[in-house]
């Protein structure tokens, strides 16, 4: 027990907020920190969050209250600048007047078909989050608890979704061209792709291809890039000849990938590369680097061009 709580000046009251339905809800897993995960209920764009804010008062204590409030927030956190939260969803709801409780007390709330025109995120310097806050105001500060969840934005599939095609080299050396069978992919798609060497006078140890996430934070000249690998892996070892064709076959599925995102609120953006990585014998790396678009889609569309995509 805490001195504060021991001589009666501890908490008098707790506060839990309860979603509804939120066990029948989908959990999304997502990263807190490097070695820490939490789960929150998944909600889309228009739909109501409703629920109950329950006080509990302790036994023998009575709380006095000057207002109980319940909230809706949708804001952007960035992680060099903590003191500042940046709102673009805030809705609030007053559920009770000042009052003396000594029993717990129930309080329901609904926000209908609420806007929540971006979907959360948990970079590495900046943070997208939804979530409800209920707060018991007092005579000197306040009780206070937050509700995290999770939103996710579906996307039409692009109409147009060209393919990639690109050259590197080094004139006399080096000549290789390389396409990946579009240039905008769902979360769970495939990036089907070939290398084609045209030139090849230099001795090529491997080549591989990663997945670079970049995430983009602030405005100049305060602006901060962060990149990561999502996933590396080799496509090739060994030396290649003219004339040889390098199949690539990379399924998104498996990765924590997000939508991409541009310019959200004028705040971060986070962009998606393709990187391919050609190492010669003597450990000089020519890289070639071409971004891609990201989008979530609702799994219960399905598409010809899918089948197309799988079978080539």
């Amino acid at each position: 027990m805490s001195l504060a709580n021991l001589f009666g000046f501890g908490p008098v009251a707790d506060v839990n907020i309860f979603l509804d339905g939120e066990n029948e809800r989908q959990q999304v897993e997502y990263r807190v920190s490097k070695d820490k995960r939490e789960k929150a209920p998944l909600y889309f764009d228009g739909d109501p969050v409703s629920g109950k804010v329950v006080l509990r008062v302790h036994e023998g204590k009575q709380l006095e209250h000057y207002g109980i409030k319940v909230q809706f927030i949708g804001c952007i956190e960035m992680f060099y600048d903590r003191g500042n939260h940046y709102e673009f969803v805030s809705l609030v709801q007053e559920l009770a007047a000042p009052a003396v409780l000594t029993n717990t007390a129930m309080y329901t709330f609904e926000f209908k078909n609420v806007e929540k025109q971006y979907e959360s995120y948990q970079g590495i310097n900046a943070k997208l989050r939804y979530f409800v806050k209920a707060t018991v105001s007092k005579r000197v500060g306040a009780i206070t608890q937050s509700k995290d969840i999770w939103v996710y934005s579906y996307r039409v599939p692009p109409e147009v979704n060209s393919s990639i095609r690109m050259e590197v080299g080094i004139e006399d050396c080096l000549h290789i061209e390389f396409e990946y069978n579009k240039s905008k992919y769902h979360l769970k798609d495939v990036i089907v792709g070939k290398i084609y060497f045209l030139l090849v006078r230099i001795k090529i140890k491997h080549m591989e291809l990663s997945i670079i996430r970049r995430e983009t934070t602030g405005a100049a000249p305060n602006q901060y890039n962060e990149s990561e690998t999502i996933t590396k892996f080799e496509i090739m070892d060994g030396a290649p000849v003219r004339g040889e064709t390098i199949p690539i076959r990379l399924f998104l599925g498996g990765f924590d990938l997000t939508p991409t995102y541009r310019d959200v609120n004028k705040k971060f953006s986070t962009r998606y590369y393709l990187n391919l990585v050609l190492v010669d014998e003597e450990n000089r790396r020519y890289f070639k680097q071409q971004e891609i678009t990201l989008y979530r889609r609702n799994e219960g569309e399905h598409s010809m061009a899918d089948d197309d995509a799988a079978n080539d």
